[in-house]
């Protein structure tokens, strides 16, 4: 990582703290069911990262998703996304995945081949809304 990456790291971590809840919602271009708040709206534009609410929110008309929220009811409700930079002699350069809860094996795993993304990891919540939306939001904005 080079010396502006890092410094870029880490202005975006000191900015992501001060998100506390969400005056505003934005509405995902592709997925009409997806809504984010605007700590994720601040990461995408910082991280240069519109493509992570992209994966994330394609992910809510596949099939899979369905099986996977009828196998786990809990999935119904609440989810815990994570993207984690990997080491770059694995082929890939970051993996996505999604889970139940924090201490359970991710019912989604998914590899970037490529990206400059400039955290080495970032944890984004899905749950649902009163309107049954999917909100992404970051965790301090629980």
């Amino acid at each position: 990582m080079t010396e502006a990456t890092a410094a870029k790291a880490e202005r975006i971590r000191e900015q992501l703290r001060q998100f506390t809840g969400t005056a505003a919602y934005f509405q995902h271009p592709l997925n009409p069911l997806v809504v984010y708040t605007e700590g994720v709206q601040f990461l995408a534009e910082a991280a240069e990262a519109y493509w992570l609410i992209d994966a994330i929110a394609s992910h809510f008309v596949r099939l899979h998703m369905a099986e996977a929220m009828r196998a786990d009811e809990r999935l119904q409700t609440l989810q815990f996304w994570r993207l984690e930079k990997l080491d770059s002699d694995v082929g890939f350069d970051a993996m996505i995945s999604a889970r139940a809860d924090g201490d359970c094996e991710p019912f989604l795993v998914g590899y970037v081949g490529s990206t400059d993304f400039p955290l080495d990891s970032v944890d984004i919540w899905v749950g649902r809304d009163a309107e049954g939306r999917w909100v992404l939001y970051l965790p301090s904005e629980h």
